[in-house]
């Protein structure tokens, strides 16, 4: 496929070549003028943050997502023994209520696996059923 100038539909033209006036005398520019047109000049962002906001909306690869989706839910089991071991020793947390609603909200995202997904599901709906049983969900 081939792409034709800056918009894809035309061929692109070939910029002017820079034409020269009748003086040959070399002067400087007045330095006054130069910090005036400076300041008036709104400034550029530079291409390069472009590319990186473009690559940060790049999903990581299915392997690095189910990674991610394991330590999530393996997070949230460990939430859940230290509740268990908080409500059989009498030690009841409120930060552990905390931890529970945090690891909720992380396993909403997808993996990508559906057995994956499937099994975090359970993990979730497990956490919110503790939640609810603490009253705070």
């Amino acid at each position: 496929m081939r792409i034709y100038g800056p918009n894809g539909t035309t061929p692109g033209t070939q910029a002017p070549s820079a034409r020269r006036t009748g003086g040959s005398e070399f002067s400087l520019p007045d330095p006054a003028a130069t910090m005036e047109s400076r300041a008036a000049a709104a400034p550029k962002a530079p291409a390069t943050i472009d590319a990186l906001l473009a690559l940060q909306g790049v999903e990581d690869d299915p392997a690095e997502r189910r990674k991610r989706s394991v330590q999530r839910g393996r997070g949230a089991l460990d939430v859940l023994d230290d509740l268990k071991i908080g409500l059989l020793s009498g030690n009841f947390d409120a930060s552990t209520v905390i931890r529970l609603r945090t690891a909720a909200a992380e396993l909403k995202s997808s993996s990508g696996d559906a057995g994956l997904d499937a099994v975090l599901a359970e993990i979730e709906l497990r956490v919110e059923v503790e939640l609810a049983k603490a009253g705070q969900f």
